[in-house]
């Protein structure tokens, strides 16, 4: 079929003078596809390789080249219905009915040639070229009856012959309505004719027409033997004496009559390429049948509206509803079907052993026999992919395989058919996590408590991996005004081992760090050791020192007020416990503790009161508690005991 409008709708509003239908306005052509506000006829001319279609909307036609970008338009064709080509593709043919005329323009460029006038009531529609001439169809003023119009390009007006004929179908054989119009460059002078009556379905709604002579000739026509729907669309079968109505159903003409031969999956509308293929509409789907087939070689998913093939079946385009109005697209490779491939791995493996994963490769047109497909598994060690032993189909288009990941991580097989003459490339994947296997990883040292300053050295080992041997080991500091520090990252020796020293003046976490490699999943362990603080206590204010027994004293007057002072590491806000004890009976008294701060520089000196009366034995100490000192970064530590005496 050469021409499509919109939609029986149209047509309906149309015979029966309603309002025309709302449909909002197209936008702006894209760079990339052409877009129009309600489609009014499609033609596609094979020797430029562009595609004429008409907008009822904005009362223009657009021409586009062969991948739906917009290349001209003209404007002011008043009520533009349908187009078409004539024969040596050089002039287009566009059905005016707002203005009643058949408008003649140059395929080239667009300009308009010549306009023709046609004195009907409704019409002129559905335009087809052939046998030489321009066809129209419209309805008669009187009776209703729709008829065929003629335009001869070859009749000059100005030597006062009319190129427009009309009533060029007899009352006998006329049809219900403004008919639908096809013809087929293989049969020309051929009209196939759809009535487009729909409450009288006992009118002849359709026929095939000779129109090659100097009057038409009914061929065949439907006058309610059989049932028949209304009709919505018709097409020529090219090399058959056949149509096709609505898309569907098939029909034979010989001897003047038609008979019901046979239908595609139910469709609304249909073209049909010059090599016989069927571009058919079902719901949102355009598919293509094979002559007589009733499976498809292809099916797009596309909400088209209208169908043209290129002459070469090369392609189809297709309006398609889009916001704003219907988009031009080419789908392309009609005549290559696209199978269905499947691929099922396990969603788990483990790393280095064998796996097993099954697909199923479908087609509707036969698979050659001892098809392959490719294989290709990616991972960590082959990112780009890598090529695995092709697979041959079974009879019944299944497949399996057999792989042995090594890599940890997800591994993705994919499974490719590289296509042949009757079918597309198709691919598919399916994903596989594999576990890293863990690795030996140890870090000693873990708990232990060291002196303030003391250089400690932290050992950790890696066991077995498969290319990785780098360690890192960080230092993290308690605390928050020291960041985590790494201290070293290296290759494990041949023993396994990696060490780094930490400079102990706070509680540190200590980290080993492995990362990983394609096979071995990342580690990570922890080591915390403790540091106590740095605390002496300096006496002050005593006479002399002397042992009491085999303990060491600070002797003072009984009328001195000793001075203890205490130097210890310092932390922001931290303080000093000082303990005092006094000996009586043969054992030691403790008083209250008591917390003094100390200052930036570390040291927090304490007077004692001096006890006034004579032979008085007290000791002290300072101690760090973590916690209570003000901080939680060092290990609690005990200071030394500080002996005093008060002497006369």
């Amino acid at each position: 079929m050469r021409t499509r409008s919109i939609s029986t709708a149209t047509a309906l509003a149309v015979l029966f003078s309603s309002v025309v239908l709302s449909v909002a306005a197209a936008g702006p052509a894209s760079a990339v596809t052409s877009t129009i506000g309600s489609p009014a006829g499609i033609v596609v001319d094979g020797v430029g390789q562009r595609v004429f279609v008409g907008d009822d909307t904005n009362d223009r036609i657009i021409a586009a080249d062969y991948s739906g970008k917009l290349l001209d338009s003209v404007s002011g064709i008043d009520g533009i219905f349908d187009l078409a080509l004539s024969d040596d593709n050089t002039t287009l043919y566009a059905a005016a009915r707002g203005s009643h005329e058949i408008v003649a323009l140059d395929a080239a460029t667009l300009d308009i040639k010549a306009r023709y006038p046609v004195a009907t009531s409704i019409g002129p529609l559905y335009v087809e070229f052939t046998g030489g001439k321009a066809w129209f169809s419209y309805e008669g003023q009187l009776d209703g009856h729709g008829n065929l119009g003629s335009v001869d390009p070859a009749v000059d007006p100005a030597e006062g012959t009319d190129p427009v004929r009309l009533g060029q179908l007899s009352r006998d054989s006329g049809v219900e309505g403004v008919p639908f119009l096809d013809s087929d460059p293989s049969a020309p002078g051929l009209l196939a004719v759809g009535g487009t009556d729909f409450f009288d379905m006992t009118k002849d709604l359709m026929a095939v027409v000779d129109v090659s002579g100097a009057t038409p000739q009914v061929t065949a026509w439907h006058n309610g033997d059989y049932s028949l729907n209304y009709v919505t669309d018709i097409d020529l079968v090219p090399g058959s004496p056949q149509v096709l109505v609505d898309g569907t159903d098939r029909h034979a003409y010989a001897d003047g009559k038609f008979t019901a031969v046979g239908a595609y999956p139910a469709g609304q509308r249909a073209d049909i390429a010059p090599n016989g293929l069927v571009a058919q509409i079902s719901d949102e789907n355009v598919s293509v049948y094979r002559p007589g087939a009733t499976k498809p070689i292809r099916t797009y998913a596309a909400d088209a509206s209208v169908l043209a093939w290129a002459p070469d079946a090369s392609r189809i385009f297709a309006l398609v509803n889009s916001p704003g109005g219907y988009t031009l697209k080419a789908l392309t490779d009609p005549t290559l079907n696209v199978p269905i491939l499947t691929v099922n791995a396990p969603s788990t493996a483990t790393r280095g052993n064998k796996l097993t994963a099954t697909g199923k490769l479908s087609a509707t047109v036969p698979l050659p026999s001892g098809a392959k497909l490719q294989l290709t598994r990616t991972d960590l060690e082959s990112p780009k992919g890598k090529s695995l032993p092709a697979v041959t189909l079974k009879a019944d288009g299944s497949f399996a395989f057999t792989d042995t990941p090594l890599a940890g991580g997800t591994v993705t097989y994919e499974v490719t058919y590289a296509g042949d003459a009757a079918h597309m490339a198709v691919s598919a994947s399916d994903k596989v996590t594999v576990p890293h296997t863990k690795p030996t990883l140890t870090l000693n040292k873990n708990g232990n408590v060291y002196n303030y300053g003391t250089d400690v050295s932290f050992t950790a080992h890696l066991g077995s991996t498969y290319k990785s041997r780098t360690v890192e080991i960080w230092a993290n500091p308690f605390g928050g005004d020291k960041p985590n520090k790494l201290l070293k990252t290296g290759t494990v020796n041949s023993s396994g081992n990696i060490s780094a020293t930490v400079g102990m003046t706070r509680d540190t976490e200590v980290t080993a760090v492995f990362k990983g490699d394609t096979r071995i999943a990342p580690s990570t362990v922890k080591s915390t050791a403790y540091a106590r603080v740095s605390v002496s206590t300096a006496v002050s204010k005593h006479y002399k020192t002397a042992k009491i027994g085999s303990t060491s004293y600070y002797w003072f007057h009984r009328s001195t007020d000793p001075l203890l002072t205490t130097t210890m590491s310092y932390y922001k806000g931290r303080k000093q416990r000082f303990d005092l004890q006094v000996h009586s009976g043969g054992k030691w008294y403790s008083t209250d503790s008591e917390y003094f701060a100390l200052r930036t520089n570390g040291k927090s000196a304490v007077r004692l009161g001096a006890p006034g009366k004579s032979g008085i034995k007290a000791r002290m100490r300072s101690v760090y508690v973590n916690g209570s000192s003000g901080d939680t970064v060092n290990s609690t530590t005990y200071g030394s005991w500080k002996y005093l005496y008060f002497s006369k």
